[in-house]
């Protein structure tokens, strides 16, 4: 790799710990200023934070990997996540805003159930801090995932003195800048990296595609490779879709009303009529992200198929083309934005999964009486801990990123999904109908993956295990807030 790449990504690291410092001035002091910013953000930062803290590594490595290998019909993943992140915007986040402050202004989404639900607040933060806790570690490693094969694909060798691989090197220099402005700068941090971030790589995702195309790259090119291989439909969006298929594309959507380190931002935005503007702007970023992300795995897969490039890994495309296609400043700025995807969403997950630790454990068990700047402290001390979890968890190079992400997902959006909805619009819902669809949400996506449900059900294809998790946790809650509720009334 050139010297010119070399010099795009250490100005995208010292960016980075230059906005954590930044943040570290501005925002610290206390519990609400390092867990949300001091519910003060921008209605723009707000929305590319949540959109880049939702389209991690997975969406310049894994969508594009499913594109690259199965064609068009995986694009259905992309349409049910942006109709889901649409009724997100609308249903919850004006709700959320309005009611964790009105609620004891909680901090984290444990406390806000703690609020909404007394007679079950310590059943509910624990639980929930658990859940948070466990999935986000899985998460995190998804994303350190994407930073191995990262490094493992573009600086093969430059490392080999130290001793490690090139993939657990990539994954140890991601950590290690996320840990750093996460744990100086926390929340205003995250949020202001993740805008930067966020138009890092829509721009990425734009260029791509549009480079292949004006080289004269025929798309045709594309189809006539995965014809061969046989697959016929390639280019097409309804070819050779089943209705397990597409249920289980499309509900990826669900998962949007229970990702703790999206909704979080809801929370933070400086008012609840400035939603409306963020709504917008987050919405306009994630189409057009989501179309580069398209473009690149078919534009890419045309390019390499014409060019005789031997793709091994789908899920490389984005830093084979970057290399390829581009001079080594440019290369260097394509591969931040890649460091940019996974970056911002292993930030955004550490630090709730912090803040979970911080307030729904130490502060609820440990030290009632602790000051702002303990628990500040502790926070920093629980974003390396849960590093170092999703470290250990992702040293597996073989493992998948789409794969990771899709079972995280898919936890927090059964487990949390029906519960914050129903919290934030039924008046009827009781504390123990709220334990129970966020005990029983978790346990059945748990359970579907345990017996391989989610890979092949009932002699087919394997149905998305949030589709059962989502419907039995919203049952779960409706069933047990009646019976609850009609012996509270009689009682």
């Amino acid at each position: 790799m050139e010297t010119g790449t070399y010099i795009s990504l250490a100005a995208y690291f010292v960016l980075m710990l230059a906005i954590g410092l930044y943040a570290w001035r501005k925002s610290t002091s206390d519990s609400e200023g390092y867990l949300l910013g001091g519910r003060n953000l921008h209605p723009a930062v707000a929305a590319l934070s949540a959109g880049a803290s939702d389209m991690s590594g997975w969406l310049l490595l894994g969508l594009p990997g499913a594109l690259y290998a199965a064609g068009l019909v995986e694009a259905w993943i992309g349409i049910g996540l942006f109709i889901g992140a649409w009724i997100n915007w609308i249903v919850v986040a004006p709700r959320l805003r309005k009611q964790t402050e009105d609620l004891g202004n909680a901090l984290t989404i444990p406390q806000f159930l703690a609020n909404r639900f007394p007679d079950k607040a310590v059943a509910l933060r624990v639980t929930a801090a658990i859940i948070i806790v466990a999935f986000f570690a899985v998460y995190t490693a998804a994303g350190l995932v994407g930073g191995g094969k990262l490094f493992e694909t573009s600086f093969a060798g430059l490392f080999g003195g130290l001793g490690l691989s090139d993939y657990m090197i990539g994954i140890w220099i991601t950590a290690g800048v996320v840990l750093a402005y996460t744990m100086v700068g926390g929340f205003l941090a995250v949020s202001l990296t993740d805008f930067v971030q966020g138009c890092i790589m829509v721009v990425a995702l734009v260029l791509m595609p549009v480079v292949i195309l004006m080289g004269g790259t025929d798309l045709n090119a594309a189809a006539r490779a995965a014809e061969a291989a046989g697959n016929a439909n390639y280019l097409s969006l309804f070819g050779g879709l089943t209705l397990v298929g597409f249920l289980s594309t499309v509900a990826w959507g669900l998962g949007y009303f229970g990702q703790p380190h999206i909704i979080v931002r809801f929370m933070a935005v400086r008012s609840v009529e400035a939603v409306t503007t963020a709504r917008r702007i987050g919405m306009s970023w994630m189409g057009l992200a989501l179309i580069g992300a398209v473009g690149v795995a078919i534009a890419g897969r045309a390019f390499a198929e014409q060019n005789g490039i031997v793709v091994e890994d789908p899920e490389t495309i984005f830093i084979i083309l970057a290399g390829t296609l581009f001079h080594p400043l440019i290369t260097g700025f394509l591969l931040a934005a890649l460091l940019a995807a996974i970056m911002s969403t292993i930030s955004s997950q550490l630090l709730v999964a912090s803040s979970s630790l911080t307030e729904d454990f130490y502060r609820l068990f440990l030290r009632k009486d602790a000051s702002e700047r303990e628990t500040v402290n502790v926070g920093r001390f629980c974003v390396l801990l849960v590093a170092l979890l999703a470290i250990a968890i992702a040293r597996d190079p073989d493992a998948q990123v789409l794969g990771l992400v899709s079972n995280a997902w898919a936890g927090f959006g059964a487990a949390f999904g029906p519960l914050i909805i129903l919290s934030l619009t039924w008046d009827k819902m009781t504390g123990a109908g709220a334990v129970a669809g966020l005990v029983t949400g978790a346990a059945v996506v748990a359970g579907w993956i345990a017996l391989g449900w989610n890979a092949e059900f009932m002699g087919g294809a394997g149905l998305y295990e949030i589709i059962p998790g989502f419907v039995a946790a919203w049952i779960a809650i409706w069933v047990v807030s009646g019976v609850t509720g009609k012996t509270v009334a009689s009682a």
